[in-house]
């Protein structure tokens, strides 16, 4: 009967730990969660299954390495706030998949990314012919976001400039080069690329939300 009550406390003790852990690390989509989230997860997991099912361990020494992880995943967060390249690093960046009603095979490809998984997820939101759409970009989550023809968009707003860094290949895309945009931004009164946290071009206009 003992057994069955330390049981049942374990079990309560570490929900409990984990559920703060997961409060701690902060707000995030079951469907957004990184690969740094996901190991973080997994190893939680297993921890609290050894926790419990060893009734001879000392608690403290599940407790610590828990709290090790979530120090190790708030500070990675910490990093990929501020580091771009850490960021796409461990997230990954979005994809363009169709690009003006044209679908890119060579970006599908280098994402492992098939023909039968885009037209499930069209599906999933409602798209039947890929003619309908103006717009897919493949998301680090792996979600698709679409863009359909009959919305009127002309084009879609990708990052220009995004901490602070310069976005080159966004920038192509559009068919416009640095000194374009230091042009316009110079206009604006803006003279150094850093002194911006977000620029994009929206509806033929360009966005710039400028450092704190």
């Amino acid at each position: 009967m003992e057994d069955y009550i330390m049981i049942v406390l374990r079990t309560i003790l570490m929900y409990l730990v984990i559920l703060v852990i997961f409060r701690l690390m902060g707000k995030r989509e079951i469907g957004e969660i990184s690969i740094l989230d996901l190991v973080v997860f997994i190893m939680l997991a297993e921890i609290a299954v050894v926790a419990i099912e060893d009734h001879s361990a000392n608690l403290g020494f599940s407790i610590v390495p828990m709290f090790v992880l979530l120090i190790i995943q708030v500070g990675m967060a910490i990093v990929s706030i501020k580091s771009q390249k850490f960021r796409e690093m461990v997230d990954g960046k979005p994809t363009l998949i169709i690009n003006h009603g044209k679908i890119d095979e060579k970006a599908m490809m280098k994402q492992r990314y098939n023909f039968n998984d885009l037209l499930v997820q069209l599906r999933e939101k409602g798209i039947i012919h890929l003619s309908d759409v103006e717009f897919a970009i493949l998301e680090p989550s792996g979600k698709l976001s679409v863009i359909e023809k009959d919305k009127g968009e002309k084009n879609i707003a990708m990052p220009l400039i995004l901490d602070g860094q310069l976005q080159k290949q966004n920038l192509a895309d559009l068919g416009r080069d640095t000194d374009w945009l230091m042009g316009e931004l110079k206009m604006r009164g803006f003279s150094e690329i850093d002194s911006i946290s977000f620029c994009s071009m929206e509806n033929g206009k360009l966005y710039i939300d400028a450092q704190d």
